[in-house]
């Protein structure tokens, strides 16, 4: 880290603080520095960061080894506690170039219970006080045999010179050395700290500790004849499919990668189905030719039941479109809150969050083609708000291979795909697929919902979905989910029935409205090199009059 950054903090104990413009000398003497360790269950970690508390008759700061020392990676931050106003100030450092302050006077609110017990640490007479905060049980052992108070943490400042912190039993802060130092004031280039309120303090400290990738920003998902690309946004099948090309950063092999979208009615009333898309370019031909060509022109499927289904599966020249994230609508949420329910507070955005590390070598340091679609035949259709987040520090994990192998979901209904109903017959969703080299613990990832109809519609009729792998059945389950009615709050438009229930609080096969469908992973174990056939059957229920059950299935493949 810079020496610049060194000498500000050392400034922080030493003599001056920047708060926007205003300065606060550290004051009086004695001043004692307190290290501290910490542990769980009884064992102390031997190389940990130390937590570093200069303590005075007037101030405490607050920080640990490594950001005194100029050790830290951002974001970090300290704090310094101002006894005579009761008040603490914290110092935030996001970067190289952001740093914010603010003020929290939490400290005066603490409230104790003070006990009889004693005990000696570091030679010191310790008393004990108890508190807690959000369900924790804190127990504090304090001292008033030196002239300064303080603490490894806000709990317990004005208490005395806090010694050890328990956290519900097992959680230990434990001083471990006690010096008296006089503080020295060295020169430095004074920075100066951007004040903030405290909520905001908070926000741009968490959201500094990973980094976002924006996709889209209330985005217009509908259907209209007017509808046009904009900027970077293009739009196909009348609106109903939005594309963006995305340039990602590296994905480092012990990073997370998280996906968000905000959902919202401009004026559609219903459920409807949505994904969000990677369009693979690996291959000759892409499912980004078929949007900008047309639907035909892409690789046909048929099984024998004499329809012809449109970019199905994976071919020795096309990849089909890679599933981050199966997604429902719900029944108008914000646009038709005005309708009133006794004892019902409408949500106004449905949340949806999916964890695609496995796929992350599929975003790394890449441009990717990425698109949202939403079904729906209304002018004012939805809104849509999505971004990437990638988080640092988790274990590191070989890269996965990633393969889509098919998706059936008719991403382009609006354009003339078809829906999928190639399960009517024995046949199913056959798709082939060769494998070069072997594979180390491979999985299928299969995302399956069921639609059509109502009554014997398949999306109110529990089915089987079996999977085989050259003939051996790996996958044998009847996906259903019976807690749509959690999320009626999400719901404003949904149709109320005379026994009492709602259409939103139907069980339906594998999703609801207003939630995200999670894949299925199943383990394939090892691969060899060689030729593969899957096969995927579902027992889909007959058309009635001009309703019929349709199967949205995607299946991705992923291995170490």
């Amino acid at each position: 880290m810079m020496k610049i950054k060194v000498l500000l903090l050392a400034a922080l104990v030493t003599g001056v603080h920047i708060l926007g413009n205003t300065q606060v000398a550290f004051t009086g003497s004695p001043v004692y520095k307190i290290t501290y360790g910490s542990g769980f269950n009884g064992k102390m970690p031997e190389k940990q960061n130390k937590t570093w508390v200069f303590a005075g008759p007037h101030q405490t700061l607050i920080t640990t080894e490594r950001d005194f020392t100029g050790k830290a990676s951002y974001p970090f931050e300290l704090s310094l506690v101002d006894r005579a106003a009761n008040q603490q100030q914290l110092f935030a450092f996001l970067n190289e170039r952001e740093r914010i302050s603010t003020i929290d006077t939490a400290l005066r609110t603490q409230q104790f219970e003070l006990l009889n017990e004693t005990k000696e640490l570091l030679g010191y007479r310790c008393k004990k006080a108890k508190t807690v905060v959000n369900s924790n049980t804190i127990e504090l052992w304090y001292t008033d045999q030196l002239p300064v108070k303080g603490a490894p943490t806000i709990l317990g400042q004005n208490l005395g010179l806090v010694l050890e912190q328990v956290r519900n039993g097992n959680n230990v802060i434990r001083a471990e050395k006690i010096e008296l130092q006089k503080p020295e004031l060295p020169s430095f280039l004074a920075q100066k700290t951007q004040p903030t309120d405290l909520l905001s303090y908070r926000d741009a400290i968490w959201n500094s500790r990973f980094t976002t990738i924006p996709l889209f920003s209330d985005q217009v998902i509908n259907f209209s004849d007017t509808s046009k690309s904009t900027g970077d946004v293009m739009r196909f099948a009348s609106g109903t499919i939005i594309v963006k090309k995305i340039k990602m950063p590296v994905v480092d092999s012990g990073s997370r990668i998280f996906l968000d979208l905000k959902e919202q009615s401009n004026g559609d009333a219903y459920d409807r189905t949505g994904t969000v898309f990677l369009i693979p370019t690996d291959k000759k031909q892409s499912f980004m030719d078929g949007l900008k060509n047309g639907v035909k022109t892409l690789p046909a499927y048929t099984n024998g039941n004499g329809k012809s289904y449109q970019g199905v599966t994976a071919t020795a020249d096309y990849t089909p479109p890679l599933e981050l994230m199966r997604f429902f609508t719900p029944f108008g949420i914000k646009q038709f809150n005005h309708i009133q329910l006794k004892g019902k507070q409408w949500q106004e955005a449905v949340p949806y969050r999916q964890d695609l590390t496995d796929l992350a070598s599929m975003f790394s340091n890449k441009e990717v083609f990425i698109g949202v679609f939403i079904g729906n035949y209304d002018k004012g259709g939805h809104k849509v708000t999505a971004h990437l987040t990638i988080h640092k520090g988790g274990p590191d994990k070989q890269p996965q291979q990633v393969r889509s192998l098919f998706n059936t979901l008719n991403i382009m209904e609006m354009a003339g795909q078809d829906y999928a109903t190639m399960f009517d017959n024995d046949k199913g969703l056959i798709v082939h697929f060769r494998v070069d080299t072997p594979l180390k613990n491979a999985h299928l990832l299969y995302t399956t919902t069921g639609h059509g109809g109502w009554g014997n519609g398949d999306e109110f009729v529990p089915k089987q979905n079996t999977i085989r792998l050259n003939g051996k059945v790996i996958f044998d389950l009847v996906p259903w989910r019976q807690d749509c009615g959690s999320y009626r709050l999400f719901n404003p438009a949904s149709g109320n029935f005379s026994n009492g229930l709602s259409s939103s609080d139907l069980s339906r096969s594998n999703w609801c409205p207003g939630t995200v469908t999670n894949p299925f992973r199943i383990s394939l174990g090892n691969l060899e090199a060689g030729e593969y056939t899957l096969q995927v059957t579902i027992p889909q229920g007959k058309p009635e009059g001009t309703s019929f059950s349709a199967w949205n299935v995607s299946g991705v493949l992923i291995a170490d």
